[in-house]
């Protein structure tokens, strides 16, 4: 169909922050998983994301990599979701703005710091974030006492930076700070979040099955 959504993705990424976007949009999608090491870098698929990497969408003739791209396309193409602040909104500042916060410092110092790239005090004006603590004492102070991002009601920068929260909570990346504990579970127990944690588990648990005898 010329306006299919195609969703192309591996059930332990990224993509798990995107199935909940698309979970929170509502409209029919059709789902690609893909494999590491294989079917993620086969020809096919790196006409769609020369990248080699997921997730990625492709909405009739339109591809977008890179979540928070993804799920600021979405807000847009779905407006009727409410996933944005409509254009023309000053709520649309904060929404960018933590959006590509959490695409930007918060991935960034999250994932060097993970595997021990950390830069010396005197050498952390030339990195972006500085450094990991100072990216997330500036996310408590955004969350704490509040439950949204932008303005009073739930969008895709609340989607992508609890997602992103909870990953690294669960996984023993970014402490476990009470603002953040209580911003995330919040946002867990919307019915979308649920559905989608549902799906990409179960795909999980069946590539775990083991196949019929030889």
């Amino acid at each position: 169909m010329a306006d299919e959504l195609v969703f192309y993705t591996n059930p332990m990424s990224r993509g798990r922050v995107v199935r909940w976007m698309l979970e929170e949009v509502g409209q029919p999608y059709r789902t690609e998983l893909l494999d590491y090491g294989t079917t993620m870098k086969a020809p096919e698929y790196l006409a769609i994301n020369p990248m080699g990497k997921v997730p990625a969408l492709r909405h009739g003739g339109t591809v977008v990599t890179e979540v928070a791209a993804i799920c600021a396309y979405l807000a847009d193409a779905f407006p009727e979701a409410g996933l944005a602040p409509p254009p023309g909104d000053r709520q649309r500042g904060p929404y960018y703005r933590w959006l590509f916060f959490v695409a930007g410092p918060l991935e960034a110092a999250w994932a060097n710091t993970s595997i021990g790239l950390v830069p010396p005090k005197d050498k952390e004006r030339m990195i972006g974030y500085g450094n990991l603590a100072t990216v997330l004492d500036t996310i408590e102070n955004a969350v704490a006492g509040r439950s949204f991002l932008a303005g009073d009601r739930f969008s895709a920068a609340d989607l992508y930076l609890a997602a992103m929260l909870g990953f690294g909570m669960q996984f023993g990346s970014i402490e476990k700070r009470p603002a953040f504990e209580r911003y995330v579970a919040r946002h867990d127990e919307r019915p979308a979040h649920r559905r989608a944690v549902e799906i990409d588990d179960a795909l999980i648990a069946e590539r775990q099955q083991p196949g019929p005898p030889a």
